[in-house]
């Protein structure tokens, strides 16, 4: 059949094809014209070449993919797909290709860059680029998820060990090593508890807040392969990964927080007259790989790069005394037998070439919870885990990823790759929870009839990770289904958007325990009463909720100035790329709550900084009587564009909504408490960037929303018409079973190979 596409009411395609193969093709067609400059822009980050495009704002990103070799990796991974899979890849990348001709007259973004012409991404432009290829799919999957694992948090561990030595102690370090702030949320139902008799799946992963989203609605239908998929897709990769409802069975998925990469110190030394590179590896001097690679940024001197990897993997760090330094010192200026230090990026998808990718159809043809744990058997990373349940009653808990085996000490920090003690020695098995259905039982979860994962700590991962989230969300979404039965999808969603506070109950005990010290009258005062009396909600409106928010950055602030915490402000000993993941500030806020516990053993007066941050934060526009939740908290999104040039071609609808929620709450949209002297500094950059409720029982019931909308071209009718039902907590309808009841919807927002 000649493939077709409709929309719904929010602009949302149904493709559907007569082939798996013409099914992806058509995918990367209505995506091409939907969100090309997304497409494009995410191209050009998995390939280092967002530079000579965007200028210097793009070089430390290109710097690092041309590093750990994303672009290679993505090449292997192709390669070695079996060849029904690789033709599913390249025939998405065809698609794009195709697409993006008239996707890009549409995009302000490419018209501003002056890339409106009919050749972009097609390799027929004459500038030298190449364009869409088939392996360009799993390149831009690579680069979604190069810093979505454990690289950041091990090199801020190996940031706050290094600079504060004998003064850490072991409480200390456990407060100071969480991660950044995760808040994906998932649960499912089993049919004991609801009103159908059949389970209900609902979740919201929490990403940073893109404009356009980083996820896309689509339903995919192949009635000659049995595909008639609702899901949420990556633009840019086939199928949707990572959330679906293929009628009989449905899944969601969340963070598993397992620690799959591992950072080697790598001894380097030259040789011949600076001619050759030689790493120590457990074997001794081996040669290494060794190229040079030059970046083009636009309106400034190309840079060159040097791209060196030895046996462990690609260094992410060339020289620990120059991190940010693209290249080693030129051959003169290092004598032969001169060392330094290097820091070699291991991850699963380069040592296997395997990226995955063959879970991608394999979750398209998925009609059972078997066939689902079976394509999640191909996943490779991030670590996921995954909920799944279908119309037989089974529901269970899943975990798919390849997670090393390996000494404990690489799961937390550097360790030095001479040393065959961190040699990884096989991978971590994952046994499935059987929740509801098919000889489930024997566990709290299968008891209870509910599973819930939300980046927590729990037997399945413990052994994973060494970073998870707070238990808050987790509790809370248990709290909220209780023993209740008869659930249906307005229930589940409601638990997506509570806005409970995780933290409330101890950051309320300090004010609590201070109080009689604090001023007896004043603005300090006014706003410690304001604070006492707060619910614990993180609702818009609450002046509470303020109050409180603004002593918490103001004590954020306090506690990141202490004399023992100083050695957490030299500059970090990492590329400008990872500084994110190593801001004192940031970490120091999102570890308040324990080290409020920890910092009096090490000679803090916790209840002093308590005091002076009320009366700072009562002098700061935040600490106002008036200030609600919703005046510090409003929505930031990120887009590509962001500090360069041509942020003026970028339109931003529902910029700056106040925001319900808060990290610590189930709604988790994120804030960064201290951030701003001026206590204003609760911007919210990440969030809930999809929430979906699949009812097994009827598909055509279940719900979804995205923070904007389905096109991404910021002056479409659909680029942010779904931003009012997210901002208020409220779902809208996913596209009808079957493509033929399917509304056409505005001509304009078809592609030509679209038919009525």
């Amino acid at each position: 059949m000649t493939p077709r596409v409709r929309r719904d009411a929010h602009g949302v395609p149904t493709v559907e094809a007569g082939s798996l193969e013409e099914l992806a093709h058509a995918q990367g067609r209505v995506t091409a014209h939907d969100r090309a400059w997304q497409l494009e822009s995410e191209r050009w980050r998995a390939e280092g070449v967002l530079a000579a495009h965007v200028g210097p704002s793009g070089l430390a990103w290109d710097v690092l993919a041309r590093r750990v070799r994303l672009q290679d990796t993505a090449r292997r991974c192709f390669a070695a797909l079996e060849a029904p899979v690789r033709r599913f890849v390249a025939a998405y990348a065809e698609g794009v290709a195709a697409g993006l001709p008239e996707g890009a007259a549409r995009s302000p973004e490419l018209r501003a860059l002056g890339l409106d012409g009919a050749h972009v991404g097609t390799g027929l432009d004459g500038d030298g680029d190449p364009g869409w290829q088939p392996w360009t799919p799993l390149a831009v999957l690579l680069s979604h998820h190069l810093l979505f694992g454990s690289v950041g948090t091990k090199l801020w561990r190996e940031h706050v060990v290094s600079g504060m030595g004998p003064d850490l102690g072991p409480d200390l370090a456990a407060a100071l090593a969480v991660g950044p702030p995760d808040g994906s949320n998932a649960l499912a139902v089993a049919g004991s508890r609801t009103a159908s008799g059949l389970p209900l799946v609902a979740g919201d992963p929490h990403r940073l807040l893109e404009r356009p989203g980083v996820y896309q609605q689509v339903h995919l239908v192949c009635a000659a392969e049995g595909v008639d998929v609702v899901g949420l897709a990556f633009p840019g990769v086939p199928g949707v990964p990572h959330f679906g409802h293929a009628g009989s069975v449905a899944w969601a998925v969340t963070n598993a927080m397992a620690d799959y990469q591992d950072l080697l110190v790598e001894r380097l030394r030259v040789e011949d007259g600076g001619g050759r590179l030689l790493a120590r590896g457990p074997e001794g001097w081996e040669p290494v790989d060794r190229g040079t690679e030059v970046v083009e940024v636009a309106g400034a001197d190309p840079v060159r790069v040097d791209v060196v990897e030895t046996a462990r993997g690609p260094l992410l760090v060339l020289d620990r005394r120059h991190p940010d330094a693209p290249a080693l010192a030129p051959a003169p200026a290092m004598a032969d037998g001169e060392e330094v230090e290097g820091l070699a990026l291991r991850a699963p998808s380069r040592v296997l070439a395997d990226a995955g990718a063959a879970a991608l159809p394999a979750l398209l043809r998925a009609r059972t919870a078997d066939d689902v744990e079976r394509a999640w058997g191909a996943w490779v990373e991030p670590v996921n885990s995954v909920l799944v349940a279908d119309t037989s009653g089974a529901v269970r808990r899943l975990v798919a990823g390849r997670v090393p085996r390996r000494a404990e000490r690489a799961r937390w920090r550097p360790v030095p790759a001479d040393d065959p003690a961190w040699a990884w020695t096989g991978w971590e098995e994952h046994p499935a929870l059987r929740v509801a259905g098919d000889g489930a039982g024997g566990s709290p979860e299968a008891d209870a009839g509910v599973v819930v994962t939300a980046n927590d700590e729990r037997p399945d991962v413990a052994h994973l990770g060494t970073a998870f989230a707070p238990p808050h969300r987790a509790r809370r979404l248990r709290a909220l289904v209780g023993d209740r039965t008869g659930l249906a999808v307005d229930d589940l969603a409601a638990t997506l958007v509570d806005t409970a506070h995780g933290s409330a109950p101890t950051l309320l005990a300090l004010l609590r325990r201070v109080a009689r010290a604090a001023p007896t009258a004043g603005p300090a005062r006014d706003l410690l009463e304001r604070a006492l009396a707060w619910d614990g909600r993180a609702d818009p409106g609450s002046t509470g909720a303020a109050a409180a928010a603004a002593w918490r950055a103001a004590l954020v602030r306090r506690v990141v100035a202490v004399p023992l915490l100083a050695p957490l402000h030299r500059p970090p000993a990492v590329p400008a790329a990872l500084l994110p993941w190593l801001s004192p500030v940031e970490r120091v806020g999102a570890a308040l709550p324990r080290l409020l516990d920890v910092l009096p053993a090490h000679g803090v007066d916790v209840d002093a900084l308590a005091l002076a941050a009320l009366e700072d934060a009562a002098a700061t526009p935040a600490g106002d009587p008036s200030a609600t939740w919703g005046r510090l908290h409003r929505l930031r999104t990120v887009h590509g564009l962001d500090g360069t040039p041509w942020h003026d071609a970028v339109e931003r609808p529902g910029e700056g909504s106040p925001l319900p929620g808060d990290t610590d709450c189930v709604l988790a949209t994120a804030s960064v408490p201290g951030v701003s002297p001026g206590g204003l500094g609760d911007t919210g950059l990440r969030g809930p960037v999809a929430r979906y409720v699949w009812d097994l029982a009827d598909r055509g019931a279940s719900r979804w929303v995205v923070p904007l909308g389905a096109d991404g071209v910021q002056s479409a009718p659909h680029a942010a018409d779904q931003l009012p039902l997210w901002l208020a907590g409220r779902l809208a309808p996913v596209p009808p079973n079957r493509p033929d009841d399917a509304d056409d919807g505005p001509p304009a927002a078809r592609t030509p190979e679209e038919t009525a």
